[in-house]
């Protein structure tokens, strides 16, 4: 399923798209967005990754910045009884301290200091979309957020985000000048961006020899992208289909990869803390940071700071930290180490070591107590998660290191969560020494379909092949209500209408539930089946035995198999096989 046509169908099922001004439903909506884009481009934007060292983990950075922000604005839209109820100061303060607290690496500590700082002057600005005093806070924010910007970061450099950033600033007060509202600004900040992220390679001679965009750069253009989106209203265009964002140039395809085309000499280790220390302190501590080694940028205020520094001593950067603060939740990454991972684990094909085939688990994502108790009993450790919050990055890692096993399949079993488990995998492979394979479930049924399949006696490789390929022909059905009015895939809907959905597309707006249950089955079974899955949800049982009786009458070859899965949002569950 496309990402737009998901996108739209998410507002059938109660999801804000925009509001008329800057409101905590629109800053929700935009991290939803955003990590959905983020999730998309990770692998990509990894890929990019030679400046300041290449280390191939910008996307993964952002990707986890961001999502320490969505976690964060949830916790604050729980406490208030929902998105409505938020005021936007709150909600902003909220987003800005997730993502000052979960930054990680030095480009997500740059783009925490930037939407921090762009949200802290926009928040408080009113008007609708087409007043030109909204424009112009816009514009006004974007230069303060980017002015902020240049100072955290130590020895700005020319070709990065930052260069990106002024771009996207200019291009914004010059169309807030002429032009009224919200969209024709952010709409020129978006092709300005673009144009600036261009020419990054001849302003940075590392991505020239590389024939690469700057990879941090190439994420704020898709952070401002889907800003457009959420204030505008207008669809995003998937990460992939944007302009001046491609993975790597003809220079690149004939230089080889970013790791041996740049690997240059620099320092050895990465040192990050946050810091509680008074504001005053953080000069002498920039100073004294800035003639230990390079790639510093110090952002936060109000005592509480994010450091982030390339040395050689780490514990001169701690003692640097000591002396102006409290240094706490310190990382410290040796970049030798960093750079060999993945060269040492065996390639497709080739023999396991014998203790890596012998300890091998599997991590589901469960989103409710029923499906937990299947899931848990086809031997999988379970994460559990709800219909309105996806799984962390963080709790997939905990899940997958008390697995206590060298392999291990992960299956999300949400669209939503599929770039958290990557982003799990991948941290887990590079930081534990884990092997960890995401199996692309993106339902429920999905993952059931898989690990039905799932025999660790097995060669590891072979067992995804399995499970990929099971899940992969695992036909995914549901039936929910609509909490409010929408344009879906199959036409308008109104609070209360019965939603059909094939495979994530709403393909059906009925009033009934046993109605729309059984024409959602007959188009599953349409295409063939031998197997139908009917997860009930809470309260459905006598509806799922209704289907069973339906499935039997019209479909007598087909076998069935029913369980209680007690999710709330969905009536039923179906998968067909």
């Amino acid at each position: 399923m496309g990402r737009r046509t998901k996108w739209r169908n998410r507002r059938a099922r109660g999801c804000e798209v925009r509001g008329a001004a800057f409101t905590a439903p629109t800053l929700l909506h935009f991290s939803r967005l955003v990590l959905t884009a983020l999730g998309e481009a990770r692998d990509d934007l990894d890929a990019l990754n030679v400046y300041p060292i290449p280390d191939g983990d910008t996307g993964t950075n952002l990707f986890l910045t961001f999502e320490a922000g969505h976690a964060a604005l949830e916790e604050v839209v729980a406490r208030h009884g929902g998105e409505a109820a938020v005021p936007v100061e709150a909600a902003a303060a909220a987003y800005s301290r997730g993502l000052l607290l979960g930054a990680r690496g030095n480009s997500g500590v740059i783009m925490s200091q930037l939407v921090g700082a762009f949200l802290k002057r926009l928040a408080p600005a009113t008007g609708t979309d087409d007043d030109p005093a909204l424009g112009e806070s816009l514009a006004d924010a974007l230069a303060e957020a980017t002015a902020a910007a240049y100072a955290a970061v130590g020895e700005p450099v020319e070709g990065t985000v930052l260069s990106v950033a002024r771009a996207a600033s200019e291009a914004a007060h010059a169309a807030a000048r002429s032009s009224a509202g919200v969209a024709p600004v952010a709409a020129a900040v978006v092709q300005a961006a673009d144009a600036a992220l261009a020419r990054t390679p001849e302003q940075l001679p590392i991505l020239q020899r590389a024939g690469v965009v700057d990879a941090g750069g190439k994420g704020l253009c898709l952070v401002l992208a889907v800003a457009e989106a959420a204030l505008t209203g207008r669809a995003p265009v998937p990460a992939a289909r944007r302009s001046g964002c491609a993975v790597r140039t003809a220079i690149q395809a004939r230089s080889g990869s970013p790791d041996e085309a740049t690997a240059e000499e620099g320092p050895a280790f990465e040192v990050m803390y946050l810091l509680d220390a008074e504001d005053a302190a953080v000069p002498a501590l920039r100073e004294r940071l800035l003639a230990l080694g390079d790639s510093l940028v110090v952002v936060g205020g109000d005592g509480l700071w994010n450091v982030h520094i390339h040395v050689d001593d780490v514990g001169a950067a701690l003692e640097a930290g000591l002396a102006a603060g409290r240094p706490h939740r310190v990382q410290v990454t040796h970049f030798r180490d960093q750079l060999r991972v993945g060269g040492q684990r065996p390639q497709r094909g080739e023999p396991e070591p014998a203790a890596a085939a012998a300890t091998r688990g599997v991590v589901a994502v469960a989103f409710a107590d029923g499906l937990a108790e299947l899931f848990q009993q086809a031997g999988a450790t379970v994460v559990r998660a709800t219909s309105g919050t996806r799984p962390s990055t963080e709790r997939l890692i905990e899940a997958v290191l008390a697995t206590d096993a060298a392999e291990v399949a992960l299956l999300p079993n949400d669209c939503d969560a599929v770039p958290a488990a990557e982003a799990a995998a991948g941290l887990a492979e590079r930081e534990r020494g884990t092997r960890v394979v995401v199996v692309p479930t993106r339902a429920q049924v999905q993952g059931l379909a898989a690990l039905a399949v799932h025999d660790p006696s097995r060669s590891f490789d072979r067992d995804l092949v399995e499970m990929t390929a099971a899940a992969r022909h695992a036909r995914a059905g549901a039936v929910s209500v609509a909490s409010r009015a929408a344009m879906t895939t199959a036409g308008p809907c109104r609070p209360g209408d019965v939603l059909g959905e094939v495979e994530g597309d709403v393909t059906v707006v009925g009033h009934g539930l046993e109605a729309v249950a059984v024409e959602v089955l007959d188009r599953l079974l349409g295409g063939g089946g031998e197997l139908v899955t009917i997860v009930a949800g809470a309260g459905a049982a006598e509806l799922a035995r209704h289907c069973e009786a339906h499935i039997r009458r019209r479909h007598p070859a087909v076998e069935i198999v029913a369980y209680d899965g007690g999710q709330e949002r969905y009536p039923l569950l179906f998968g067909v096989e």
